[in-house]
């Protein structure tokens, strides 16, 4: 195949509005597994039309590269509602949502800490973003992405 397998996924899907969150091969070399996670480009939800119309799009692909000697397994779905924040474009996105989020900051006497918050906002620069979050008392903080080491979207189910 040419290129790569996550270019070549990226490039089916991106006339259809959608952009890849995330791929994961698994499976074995002869019935290869292909976990394919996508998101919309313009930020709503992603809808099982979206996942249906990607999973053509990349299949199409795949068979016309004889990918897996055409015995492969492909699964097309969003990224979940725990999903991963990973960069300053996810921050922004979802300013208002609930996060769990554990940071390290040295300048911070807990440390290392996991918190569950709300986005308020994210500023500055380039590779020089802070993170501006709300505890459930309302309390600002205020610290470097960078210092994020990881962070997800909050879920709770409602009773």
């Amino acid at each position: 195949m040419n290129g790569t397998l996550e270019d070549l996924v990226a490039s089916e899907i991106k006339p259809l509005g959608l952009e890849l969150f995330e791929l994961k091969l698994g499976g074995s070399k002869g019935r290869p597994v292909l976990d394919v996670r996508v998101d919309r480009e313009d930020g709503e939800k992603v809808t099982v039309d979206d996942c249906a119309a990607a999973s053509r799009a990349i299949e199409i692909k795949l068979d016309a590269e004889d990918f897996g000697g055409r015995r492969y397994v492909l699964e097309v779905a969003s990224p979940r509602r725990e999903r991963p924040l990973r960069n300053a474009k996810d921050w922004r996105r979802f300013v208002g949502s609930t996060v769990v989020v554990t940071s390290y900051v040295p300048s911070d006497p807990a440390g290392r800490r996991t918190d569950e918050v709300e986005i308020a906002g994210v500023e500055g620069d380039a590779g020089q973003e802070v993170v501006i979050v709300h505890d459930e008392r309302g309390d600002e903080r205020r610290f470097p992405l960078a210092a994020v080491e990881k962070a997800r979207l909050a879920f709770h189910w409602k009773r």
